[in-house]
């Protein structure tokens, strides 16, 4: 087994405990479940790293780590929009969650046709990622309603404007593709 593919499913194994951690009934359990989300989200940095360093690319490899992400990522949204439990929370989880659904299904497709390169991840995805990894670390650590929480608050609805840019860069790409016989 290959230390990225070893990384990659670490991250999906700390997802329950970061979910236990979390209801834990202690005042310290959210910021424990932030910290083990940062260091999940770091693993998820860190195997990219070592698979094109060590060159320990593989299909497993290219499978799992996009749902590793997306699994850590949707999980936490519900985390947040339970403990938030306010709309203006839920609408930018959905935004999220449900771009995923869409661009994952459509990376399938353009796969059947021979054509997943080009829908390859963006600067705009990675940088929208990133901002939602460090929005949601500052979400679940911060007590809600408190200046981190607006920080976090903030961070997440610009990831969820890089969001929809992002999945509007991947549709136009594939539109031609998509409406060829309308």
């Amino acid at each position: 087994m290959k230390i990225p593919n070893i990384l990659t499913l670490l991250r999906i194994i700390l997802i329950p405990v970061f979910v236990m951690i979390y209801y834990l009934p202690y005042a310290w359990g959210p910021m424990a479940a932030a910290v083990v989300f940062a260091f999940a989200a770091a693993t998820d940095w860190l195997d990219g790293y070592l698979a094109r360093k060590l060159n320990q690319t593989s299909p497993f490899g290219a499978f799992l780590d996009p749902v590793a992400d997306k699994l850590m990522v949707a999980t936490a949204l519900v985390l947040l929009v339970d403990m938030y439990s306010i709309w203006w929370i839920t609408i930018p989880a959905i935004v999220i969650i449900g771009r995923e659904i869409v661009i994952s299904a459509l990376r399938e497709w353009m796969a059947g046709l021979g054509k997943r390169s080009n829908i390859a991840v963006s600067y705009v995805g990675k940088l929208k990622t990133a901002l939602q990894m460090v929005a949601i670390f500052i979400m679940l650590g911060a007590v809600p309603y408190s200046l981190w929480s607006w920080i976090g608050i903030g961070a997440l609805y610009l990831a969820s404007v890089l969001t929809l840019w992002s999945m509007y860069v991947y549709l136009k790409a594939a539109w031609p593709d998509l409406t060829d016989d309308i």
